[in-house]
């Protein structure tokens, strides 16, 4: 019943993406977007606890370190107003912060990969032949 009160809401098109990217149906309130395009959304109507709010990826290969930390607060409920209406969550106010947002690349083709420059001690046991 709620997916099709939610198709009601806000339409097919819509209900397409969520259902592709999200894997549910949602309706509520846009929130705000975030300096990389992602968009916040909020329902206070929602059955379920602690669901009722989400992000609309930008990137259609999403992964959650895309997320500001002043965002990922509010979306752990861990402060009522989002970043856009709170000053101590706006990033890039304070001297020693890093001006811009780094995700998290572990996992992925960017992470970083450790070598060494030390000799190794033990070598694979090469097979050797002889002729006949």
């Amino acid at each position: 019943m709620r997916t099709l009160r939610n198709l009601r809401k806000v339409g097919i098109k819509e209900y397409a993406h969520q259902m592709q990217y999200i894997g549910d149906t949602k309706a509520g309130t846009y929130i705000a977007t975030d300096k990389y395009g992602n968009k916040y959304y909020e329902n206070q109507e929602q059955e379920l606890p602690l669901r009722t709010r989400w992000v609309d990826y930008k990137q259609k290969e999403y992964d959650p370190a895309q997320i500001e930390p002043g965002w990922h607060a509010w979306m752990s409920y861990l402060v009522d107003k989002p970043p856009t209406e709170d000053a101590v969550l706006k990033t890039g106010q304070r001297s020693w912060e890093i001006p811009e947002h780094r995700p998290n690349l572990t996992a992925s083709r960017a992470a970083y990969k450790t070598y060494s420059t030390v000799k190794p001690k033990t070598h694979a046991w090469q097979p050797v032949a002889k002729p006949r």
